[in-house]
């Protein structure tokens, strides 16, 4: 059942403890709607909170009607509900529209929790989301970290994100709405080969369980979550060896490093400035490998998001410029 992988998903990542309070993000879709029923259904027999947060990105004419529903939804529950909108088209900033959806909602989703004080910021990514990243990244080229897929928590920002569902397929949320007659808001872009991700969804994945394997999304998965416990290993020993002040490596040390180490030391020091590592590219991390060995000192490494890479007489400074 969907409620016993939910609970044994909590158990094993200890993604909640008691008297913890939840922030979930709804979009009222499916996956979010079945993700706010199960964590009600759960929170008083673990003993938790929750709260629910909306944002509507005001990319379609009815996206109203989802606030609304979202609104109504946490009604029906008694769960109290914060709501925010931005019109993305209007906000100047830069990137894909994925992208830029991505971080508002990140955004929105940080400053609520801070503004509510709560422990965890609960979404609704399942196994079949783990399945279209993993593939989008391996396409458009990565390394370990990157076939780690969407890890089960992860610390952002000083919060925590949890996604319960992460093995929970979507087919088996959708039985679970029917099963317990739940409605939820559709979005028809998801059924348009617009954005890459859709594509991946409505074309490839099939094609793939067609022709090749039956239950790709179940390889795919396993394969994420054996990387993601390999990163995870090397990241803890990359972390002892990152020594010193934020934003600053020795060069000394990290020339000794193995070439695994040297690269996710790198990336490490850009997280800490940087606060995630969106945009980084294999090709950004090449060029910050070659200020360290073949340029003088002095040179510099301009990287996305206002990042910088100085390279001194001692040390490589990390930097927002």
């Amino acid at each position: 059942m969907i409620l016993d992988k939910i609970k044994d998903a909590i158990r094993k990542y200890n993604l909640i403890s008691k008297g913890d309070l939840v922030l979930v993000g709804v979009s009222g879709g499916p996956d979010s709607v079945a993700l706010l029923y199960l964590l009600n259904s759960l929170s008083a027999p673990l003993g938790f909170k929750i709260q629910i947060a909306h944002l509507d990105h005001m990319l379609r004419k009815d996206s109203c009607k989802d606030a609304q529903f979202v609104r109504s939804l946490g009604a029906k529950l008694r769960l109290p509900v914060i709501s925010g909108k931005v019109n993305l088209k209007k906000s100047g900033a830069k990137g894909s529209l994925e992208e830029i959806a991505r971080d508002a909602r990140l955004d929105f989703l940080i400053n609520t929790a801070r503004a509510i004080k709560a422990d965890k910021i609960a979404l609704a990514h399942n196994l079949d989301d783990q399945a279209e990243t993993v593939l989008m990244r391996i396409l458009r080229g990565t390394g370990l970290y990157g076939l780690s897929g969407i890890l089960p928590k992860r610390d952002l920002y000083g919060f925590r994100f949890i996604r319960p569902l992460i093995r929970v397929q979507r087919r088996e949320i959708e039985s679970f709405l029917r099963s317990k007659r739940i409605k939820a808001r559709l979005d028809k872009t998801n059924r348009e080969d617009i954005y890459f991700r859709n594509k991946i969804r409505n074309k490839l994945i099939p094609l793939l369980e067609t022709r090749y394997n039956p239950n790709i999304k179940d390889s795919l998965s396993n394969m994420a979550q054996s990387a993601a416990f390999d990163y995870d290993y090397l990241n803890q020993a990359a972390l002892r060896l990152l020594k010193g002040k934020k934003g600053r490596v020795n060069l000394a040390a990290l020339s000794r490093m193995h070439p695994a180490m040297q690269r996710l030391v790198l990336r490490l020091s850009i997280f800490r400035v940087q606060g995630s590592m969106r945009r980084i590219s294999f090709q950004h991390i090449e060029e910050i490998a070659d200020l360290m060995v073949n340029r003088p000192v002095h040179s510099i490494v301009d990287l996305p998001k206002g990042i910088s890479v100085a390279k001194k007489a001692k040390s490589l400074i990390f930097y927002r410029r």
